[in-house]
């Protein structure tokens, strides 16, 4: 089987504005912008920041402002939300932000939208505020933006003033069954989290698929996969460095949340084995290693999924060997879409 009969593969980038031990938000986004800038030289299609609140090693809580800083120093490369916690906001604020975003940056901006708060309960109940306890319908909050960025929303009392009239694509992100019925019923493009939550990556793809309704933003159905790459000259430098995601991801399963930690040489030093299993569960879908490796596991991932879109997220402690990684990765996509598999 040819991966997508051959069609090249897009490949992008999430970035969570991870803050790394010893340094501060303010030395993240600049890292974030240089990695934007040269994965906007490699070709990479696009570059999303995710919300989260409340999480010591992640910076990009302030998405949509980040997204400006980003698109701002940056020429062509599409830049969005991986995504935006639409019951967090109001369907107009998110409306008005982005429709500034895309008056300052044409063309250059995505609107992706989860339905998870993004964070823990209690620091949920603080943004949401007498709102929490509101019953949120992802649905109808979509069809409400989608409402806010038409032409034809313009007699109506309540107008997204800049927004209207703006194409602005928007895309379903999940972890779930629940959220591919969502896409496919509203024939929009599917991003699933298959980089930290994988149980249920295949089957919501298919059923995605399975019932996905043409739409006036996409005629047939588009699946992008997140998944964790840690990419090196060898397989031994890829293991060691990816031992600050796993320690990233031990914190998310221990609740003991660290800035990015440096690699270490043995994590069975750090871990129990239960943990272990729980963060091997977590990172299924992870290409950690040298080219060759990287390039036979990516290539069996697209023939058995046929995604037309791969998102590659690095915790990588080291911001040379983040950009090298990046820059491998591209190789090797671009190398299997050229070429028959």
């Amino acid at each position: 089987m040819n991966i997508k009969d051959s069609k090249p593969v897009a490949y992008s980038v999430l970035d969570l504005a991870t803050v790394i031990e010893g340094k501060t938000p303010a030395d993240t986004f600049k890292t974030s912008l240089e990695l934007a800038r040269e994965a906007e030289k490699l070709g990479y299609t696009r570059y999303w920041l995710a919300e989260h609140h409340n999480m010591i090693s992640v910076a990009s809580s302030a998405t949509s402002v980040l997204i400006g800083y980003i698109a701002g120093g940056t020429s062509t490369i599409r830049v969005g939300s991986g995504g935006i916690m639409l019951p967090n906001h109001s369907p107009l604020v998110v409306a008005e932000q982005f429709g500034t975003l895309a008056s300052l940056y044409p063309n250059r901006i995505d609107l992706g939208l989860g339905r998870a708060p993004g964070t823990d309960q209690v620091t949920a109940r603080a943004i949401r505020g007498e709102n929490f306890n509101a019953v949120h319908n992802f649905p109808s909050d979509i069809q409400a933006l989608q409402n806010f960025f038409s032409a034809d929303n313009h007699m109506s009392k309540i107008r997204a003033i800049p927004g209207e009239g703006l194409d602005i694509p928007i895309w379903i992100l999940g972890s779930s069954t629940d959220s591919a019925r969502v896409a496919a019923a509203m024939g929009l493009p599917y991003a699933f989290a298959s980089h930290f939550a994988p149980a249920y990556f295949l089957e919501a793809i298919e059923l995605y698929r399975k019932n996905f309704r043409p739409s006036q933003y996409l005629d047939k159905p588009y699946v992008m996969a997140c998944v964790n790459v840690v990419a090196a000259d060898t397989d031994a430098e890829a293991d060691f460095l990816s031992t600050s995601v796993l320690q990233f991801f031990l914190g998310v399963v221990s609740g003991k949340r660290k800035l990015l930690q440096p690699p270490v040489e043995n994590m069975d030093e750090i871990w129990g084995i239960q943990e272990e299993h729980a963060v091997g569960q977590m990172l299924a879908y992870s290409f950690i290693g040298g080219p060759e490796k990287l390039k036979q596991r990516i290539k069996t991932f697209l023939q058995k999924t046929q995604v037309d879109e791969i998102m590659a997220t690095s915790h990588i402690f080291d911001h040379g060997a983040r950009i090298k990684s990046y820059q491998l990765f591209s190789q090797i996509v671009q190398e299997l879409s050229a070429v028959e598999v």
